[in-house]
């Protein structure tokens, strides 16, 4: 696929059309739900969290909306260790949108993304092996592509398609 500058999917196909018209849908009717609220600040602040759980547990990093929202402010000074990496996806998010920005999508923002995650410099995997699998049993749930070469391929395609679909 070197070269490709195509999604690796069909982002037109009627599958992705009905769900794009149900999250239209969702949108509308959250739009017309924070209207009545008398902060809708509220969701602006508590969506991010909730993606952030959401997302750290496909990673197996499991917490709680709770103790998200008791430590949302103090990252650093409380909370589990899932938490506190649940946090990170959090801020991640906003150093992504951040990054994008000032400069196009890019290796370094994927780059940057994953370091705030990990709270440590991250750079493109270059060792076979890594793998999600389901704690209990061991079945591999996810296995990401190998090889940086591919893997900075893989990133050229995405960055490419997201900047075709913002021109």
């Amino acid at each position: 696929m070197t070269g490709c500058r195509h999604p690796p999917i069909d982002v037109e196909s009627k599958n992705v059309l009905k769900a794009a018209i149900a999250a239209r849908s969702a949108v509308a009717a959250l739009d017309q739900a924070a209207r009545l609220l008398p902060n809708p600040a509220v969701l602006v602040y508590a969506m991010p969290l909730l993606e952030a759980q959401a997302s750290s547990e496909i990673e197996n990093i499991v917490t709680t909306a709770d103790a998200l929202f008791k430590y949302a402010q103090t990252e650093d000074d409380g909370g589990d260790a899932a938490t506190k990496e649940a946090l990170r996806y959090r801020t991640a998010l906003f150093e992504g949108v951040r990054a994008i920005q000032r400069r196009p999508l890019a290796k370094g923002t994927a780059e940057l993304v994953c370091s705030q995650i990990k709270n440590r410099e991250m750079k493109i995997r270059k060792l076979a092996g890594t793998r999600i699998a389901n704690p209990s049993t061991g079945e591999v749930i996810y296995s990401p592509p190998e090889g940086a070469d591919l893997i900075l391929d893989k990133l050229t395609n995405w960055s490419h398609s997201f900047t075709r679909r913002m021109a």
